[in-house]
Formats: C-alpha cells, sequence, structure tokens
C-alpha cells in the first residue's frame, strides 16, 4: 500500500472508487477527463485519494483541500503520479507480471 507524507504524518493513498467520485463533486469532471497538465486537478485527486483510503482504512484525515495543498510539496505530488505509472493497471498485467 502506498502512503503519502503530508506534515510530516503518513497516510494511506490509493486510488478507490470514492477517490473518483470526490474528484467529480469537486472538480465536476470524470478522472477520465482530468487534464493532466492541471496542477489543481492533479492536487485534487490526490488529495481525494488520501481522503478515500484514509476513510477505508480508519486513518485521522482531517485536511480540506486548500490546507492540504498549503502542506503538499511538488516533489511528493510528482512522486506519487510517477508511481502511478509503473504500477499496472489491469489484471492482465498483473498476472503476466506475478507469472514472470
Amino acid at each position: 500500500m502506498k502512503q503519502i507524507a503530508i506534515a510530516g504524518k503518513e497516510y494511506p493513498c490509493r486510488i478507490t472508487m470514492g477517490a473518483m467520485l470526490r474528484f467529480k463533486r469537486e472538480t465536476g469532471k470524470d478522472v477520465t477527463q482530468m487534464n493532466t497538465t492541471e496542477v489543481s486537478e492533479l492536487v485534487t485527486l490526490l488529495w481525494c485519494c488520501i481522503v478515500s483510503a484514509s476513510k477505508a482504512d480508519g486513518v485521522e484525515f482531517g485536511m480540506e483541500l486548500l490546507d492540504f495543498a498549503d502542506m503538499l510539496n511538488p516533489e511528493t505530488l510528482t512522486g506519487f503520479y510517477a508511481s502511478m505509472e509503473k504500477e499496472p493497471s489491469d489484471p492482465e498485467k498483473k498476472t503476466r507480471q506475478q507469472t514472470s
């Protein structure tokens, strides 16, 4: 499971259905319509992933989006998206990697 450090504390972070719904509520856009060159959308999705994963795991995370953005450094943001690119996104790829 991926962990993200914000303000000196580790939080769980992963894409969930809840994160995608939160992103839609925050931006009015579906995740598939996300503009990956818009920093505001990148930050919002990361926040949604942490909020959702924290809730699912029973971890207290009470930061509002702007408070979160104030605490987020650019390296953490780029690291999250770089790690997503490395992970296989579909079950078939995961199965092929596990059997290799």
